[in-house]
């Protein structure tokens, strides 16, 4: 509808009159209290590159009426966004619903155009940022966080976007290796199954020999990785032939390939007679040529219970076989983790070093869109209101300056918006607020420290504020949500943030 609009702000000759509009989201996202604003600067290089091209204009004038005047179809052919104003607050900040994200100046019809645009741009965006601030609040921040969900994102650009908006949330790095290339984010990734699966005996290894890290003559890797299985099944009290050899041979073959980045799948057969002995034999056989190990993977079963038990493993190896860092190898899991994963974890005890999270990340099962809004707030200096029988979807009429105010400890308590015009509140100032949801009553509440959040981001057609790097932008989100009270940060029925 928005060129429908478009044409009839023109017809009516009201396309150039002032206007502005606000995007913000309704409620919280996840029963949670905050969010996390993401996508301004993909919103920004969208306002740059406004325009119809040709090819559009043609389209449009195929599928509007008939009836539509051709001098509307020249008019949009000359639009652009040279003459709309952007405040925002800065992208991987904690934001809270009701609040402005987004404020947008300019003409009525090229405002009412941009709706959509940055909508899309923003609403994904924040969701994800924020999904992926929940998983990093529950994992702590020294465990490692690889995001992985490309298979399960919902197409290329959705999965682009999740590996894009994950990282500003907190994860560590991705396994998807065109988001490494485009945005910088650091790659990791193992071995899927299939290749372990892929091998039958130690025969089908091919090449089986390896140099020493400090030099010499090749060694036949397959062979020296047999010697050592059976030290080490001796140590465990395992059958050596229960160590499937093809799994033996995928491991030989893939540190053949990898002498310094070898790392085991341990779960395709049986992790304890098996996986584990077949990945200790090959880890231990690298470590007398000079090389170390660097984790494994676990991707079924009890991952809490079952990590705990390699540790014990690891440990049991590096004491008996006097090889010290064998008992830190980080271990990874994965298998549809969720937040309820990530709580039986830290309820149960574990020696997880790694997660990695796909489907319940980049899907966001819990709630599938944030639900921002773009709402008109201004015409020709005039406020707009909404007003309906859903008290929820009213708007707040006019342009509004908004401020955070923090308590005596730093941390933020509410939000205020204010009319453009209204004085600019101070620190140590008593203010008399009314907060939304209880629009009777006047409060009084005097900051310790007042934040004006809004900057001007884009005026003239250009973006007029310098946009911090990636990891800028991730830096910032992880001290905007340590600045949140415990009370406003937990993610089970947090006390909800007055604005």
């Amino acid at each position: 509808y928005q060129v429908s609009m478009a044409y009839g702000h023109w017809r009516a000759g009201r396309h150039r009159a002032p206007a502005a509009a606000e995007l913000f989201f309704r409620r919280p996202p996840f029963r949670g209290s905050f969010a996390l604003g993401a996508g301004l600067a993909e919103g920004l290089r969208g306002l740059r590159a406004f325009r119809f091209s040709a090819a559009d204009v043609a389209y449009l004038r195929s599928v509007l009426p008939s009836t539509t005047d051709d001098a509307f179809f020249d008019y949009l052919a000359t639009l652009d966004a040279s003459e709309v104003t952007v405040t925002a607050i800065p992208e991987g900040s904690v934001i809270f619903a009701r609040v402005p994200f987004l404020q947008v100046k300019g003409p009525l019809l090229v405002v009412q155009l941009l709706e959509t645009t940055l909508l899309c741009l923003v609403n994904y965006a924040s969701l994800v940022a924020t999904n992926a601030a929940r998983f990093r609040l529950l994992a702590g921040p020294d465990m490692k966080l690889m995001e992985m969900g490309l298979r399960r994102a919902q197409g290329p650009d959705g999965a682009l976007s999740a590996s894009k908006y994950s990282y500003i949330g907190g994860f560590d790095c991705t396994s998807n290796i065109l988001a490494g290339k485009l945005y910088g984010i650091p790659v990791r990734g193992t071995i899927a199954h299939s290749f372990v699966m892929s091998f039958r005996c130690l025969e089908e290894v091919q090449p089986r020999e390896l140099l020493p890290r400090a030099g010499g003559d090749p060694v036949d890797l397959a062979a020296l990785a047999v010697s050592w299985l059976q030290q080490v099944c001796d140590l465990l009290q395992t059958p050596p032939g229960k160590a499937n050899q093809g799994e033996l041979a995928a491991f030989v073959s893939y540190a053949v390939t990898f002498p310094c980045d070898f790392q085991g799948l341990l779960d395709t057969y049986c992790v304890r007679r098996s996986g584990l002995p077949n990945f200790c034999a090959v880890a231990l056989a690298l470590h007398q040529l000079g090389y170390q190990a660097i984790g494994v993977r676990l991707d079924s079963g009890d991952l809490a219970q079952q990590s705990k038990e390699i540790r014990g493993v690891f440990r049991a190896c590096g004491a008996h076989f006097q090889v010290p860092w064998f008992g830190t190898i980080p271990i990874a899991v994965s298998n549809d983790i969720s937040e309820q994963s990530l709580e039986e974890f830290s309820r149960e005890g574990s020696e997880i070093d790694m997660i990695g999270i796909g489907t319940n990340l980049v899907t966001c099962p819990l709630q599938p869109s944030l639900g921002c809004v773009y709402k008109l707030v201004e015409v020709n200096g005039s406020p707009c209101l909404k007003l309906t029988e859903d008290e929820e979807k009213m708007t707040i009429p006019g342009m509004k300056m908004i401020y955070r105010l923090y308590d005596a400890a730093g941390h933020p308590f509410m939000d205020l918006m204010a009319l453009e015009e209204e004085p600019s509140p101070s620190a140590g100032q008593e203010l008399g607020i009314r907060v939304l949801g209880r629009l009777g009553e006047t409060t009084k509440v005097i900051p310790s420290t007042v934040e004006p959040l809004h900057r001007t981001y884009f005026r003239d057609g250009q973006v007029c504020e310098p946009l911090p790097s990636l990891p800028e932008v991730r830096t910032h989100a992880q001290v905007s949500l340590n600045l949140l009270s415990p009370a406003h940060r937990r993610l089970h029925e947090p006390q909800p943030y007055p604005v």
